[in-house]
């Protein structure tokens, strides 16, 4: 399972919060497991290119909230149908700050424990590779761009041998600065590139 340190750093963490009645909310959930090997792991998916959002791009699984749900469910809903994987509310480690998109929505990211050895049955009409790297493999060196359309530094992660952008990044990028060095950073400060602003 989740070592007691990590759940400590997790679970203290005070996440921000956007209230915005404009935007769409959604939900997406970094799922930490242990695969053989014993390192604790979490997914990243690369999205399938035929989805109308966002296609091509790397993300957690997640997604839009139902009418009536609350995010902790939707991000478990999503988990669900993109990677088979069931979770109930017990999973629960924590939330992470509230991002908002440049395409209108709110993604809310929360950490759960998927235990040991979880199956997947990634869904192909989402999802077109998974990966999950081990938490190591996260503490790299993050590249900050700069560009005329906005005063906030465009975030890249370089990870899986390609750059991941935000708000995949960004998130990453605040989960790994928590969970590996226990340094808590806001994600609103980063940009998103101008592509992924549609």
């Amino acid at each position: 399972m989740i070592g007691a340190e990590l759940r400590d750093r997790l679970r203290s963490f005070e996440p921000a919060r956007i209230e915005d009645a404009d935007r769409r909310r959604a939900a997406v959930t970094l799922a930490l497991h242990r695969e053989a090997d014993g390192q604790p792991r979490v997914w990243l998916t690369l999205r399938s290119a035929g989805l109308r959002q966002h296609a091509s791009q790397f993300a957690f699984p997640g997604g839009r909230l139902d009418p009536g749900e609350d995010a902790f469910t939707a991000a478990r809903r999503e988990l669900h149908e993109e990677l088979g994987v069931p979770l109930g509310p017990e999973s629960y480690l924590a939330r992470l700050d509230d991002y908002a998109t440049r395409s209108g929505y709110v993604i809310t990211p929360f950490v759960v424990d998927a235990g040991e050895n979880p199956v997947t049955a990634p869904n192909p009409d989402e999802v077109a590779e998974l990966f999950a790297p081990a938490l190591p493999e996260l503490d790299v060196t993050p590249r900050f761009l700069r560009i005329p359309e906005s005063e906030r530094p465009v975030i890249q992660l370089p990870l899986l041998g390609t750059l991941i952008h935000a708000p995949t990044a960004a998130i990453l990028y605040q989960f790994r600065e928590l969970a590996l060095h226990g340094r808590r950073i806001a994600v609103a400060d980063y940009e998103q590139p101008v592509f992924a602003w549609k």
